[in-house]
């Protein structure tokens, strides 16, 4: 059987760990530790089997108008995607020709570099500051212009947030698409969807997930929103039917239901906040984060150490081996019962 030399070549995405034990505490995966709106139950338990044998929306038109009345966009102006993962392959499909590349940030989303070999163009990384900021200009690709950048706001795995007035002035100049994936946005104090959906938006687009703060990991649900030409060109070239009907429908449940959304995001900031100053007190270096996820350098031990010993006592959180995140372990919030015992296995550790 013959395999593509870049397929060959490739080294796949790891996605984070899903233990089957319901003992463990699960903070690696940025999951949100709360349930989603009681209306997605309501779906769930009255679907209707029949809809089952028939094909669902192509074009998802509820789902795409309810969409567009939350963000201030018309409806031809979204996209939606079988989880954000699937918009982002779609994007690296419709915006970027054969010897152009595709570019993100250093370090960021480690997916983005496996979707440019994918795609068999070169990948071009910006690094940012030691502190995560966002100081210096974007690298272009030379003989390979970047077509395509992929910019994670609030950043993964570093919880940083750029200013959209930032991302405005480098979206003006830079000559492809931007791709602004705001899984975490929901959890930030700002947002870039005005750009977006701005009438004289001309590359910029704005990408969500109902994974995070929708409580909706396990229904792989994305969508985007930008220019109508850019849209059209997402749809030309995805699957026949890329959401499932029950996906569209509880989905249009979860964006009927805001306000359990936003007190499930408010806990999670609380929570979140309060456990980056209990770390700092212990003299870990923890970024301002907007997210719903820390990215932590312990003070005494290294973090690949720390990581291995929480795994042995049912703790998982993320490690990225590597010269910018190999020194920092990402911890995702959960409830406080998660976090405090959290906490309490960093003193034993502190002890040994």
């Amino acid at each position: 059987m013959r395999i593509a030399k870049s397929v060959q070549a490739l080294t796949p995405y790891t996605p984070g760990e899903q233990p089957k034990s319901r003992s463990v505490i699960k903070l690696n995966t940025n999951e949100n530790p709360y349930a989603p709106s009681p209306l997605v139950g309501k779906v769930l338990a009255s679907f209707d089997l029949d809809r089952l044998r028939r094909y669902p929306d192509p074009v998802f038109a509820e789902l795409r108008k309810k969409i567009a009345e939350r963000d201030g966009a018309a409806p031809d102006c979204v996209f939606v995607g079988n989880g954000s993962d699937e918009v982002l392959t779609l994007a690296a499909r419709a915006f970027v020709d054969d010897g152009e590349a595709i570019g993100s940030f250093d370090p960021s989303y480690s997916l983005y570099k496996t979707l440019a070999a994918i795609r068999n163009v070169p990948f071009v990384p910006s690094p940012l500051a030691e502190d995560f900021t966002w100081t210096e200009p974007v690298v272009q690709g030379g003989e390979h212009p970047v077509a395509l950048f992929l910019l994670t706001n609030p950043n993964a795995p570093t919880s940083v947030r750029y200013p959209c007035s930032r991302v405005e002035a480098f979206a003006r100049t830079f000559p492809g698409v931007v791709l602004v994936d705001e899984a975490y946005a929901d959890f930030a104090d700002d947002t870039c969807m005005p750009l977006a959906a701005a009438p004289d938006n001309r590359n910029v687009v704005v990408m969500r997930t109902l994974s995070k703060s929708f409580s909706l990991a396990g229904l792989r649900l994305g969508y985007c929103v930008g220019p109508a030409d850019l849209v059209d060109a997402l749809y030309k070239v995805k699957d026949s039917y890329n959401v499932d009907a029950l996906a569209q429908a509880v989905a249009l449940a979860a964006l009927s239901d805001l306000p359990w959304m936003k007190s499930n995001a408010a806990k999670v900031c609380k929570t979140r906040d309060a456990t980056a100053a209990a770390l700092r007190a212990r003299g870990w270096d923890v970024p301002p984060s907007q997210a719903n996820f820390l990215f932590a350098r312990p003070a005494h031990r290294p973090a690949a150490e720390i990581f291995a010993e929480l795994r042995k006592r049912d703790i998982f959180v993320r490690y990225f081996p590597g010269p910018r995140t190999g020194d920092r372990l990402r911890i995702s919030v959960g409830t406080d019962a998660d976090m405090a015992a959290l906490l309490d296995a960093l003193a034993d550790l502190d002890r040994i």
